[in-house]
């Protein structure tokens, strides 16, 4: 399964009520970092597909969900367990250490 785009209306649904964990990226188009780690977030949500959904949301079309959690840097991923979001990591990195930290987390 590859990533999910969220919107303000789709994020309850989507992330707060979703059976497994759910990995949000808040990213920009007008964002260098965040297209720079698009392909490696792609390629993990492949390979942990049993084990997490890997969500998208644009913050500039998604006011409302960034502000609510807070986000002033990009790219943010934030991991959420439960509907509670449980861990995050700010910046980007190459694909392997993505991929070992969200699966640290999870």
């Amino acid at each position: 399964m590859a990533t999910i785009a969220v919107t303000d209306a789709s994020f309850a649904d989507d992330v707060l009520n979703s059976d497994k964990p759910v990995l949000v990226d808040f990213w920009a188009d007008w964002c260098g970092p965040c297209k720079m780690i698009a392909p490696a977030l792609e390629e993990i949500s492949e390979e942990l597909a049993d084990k997490v959904t890997i969500a998208k949301v644009d913050i500039m079309d998604s006011t409302d969900t960034a502000a609510k959690f807070g986000v002033q840097s990009i790219p943010l991923m934030v991991l959420f367990k439960n509907g509670e979001p449980v861990a995050q990591k700010l910046g980007a990195a190459p694909k392997s250490q993505l991929k070992g930290w969200l699966e640290s987390v999870l």
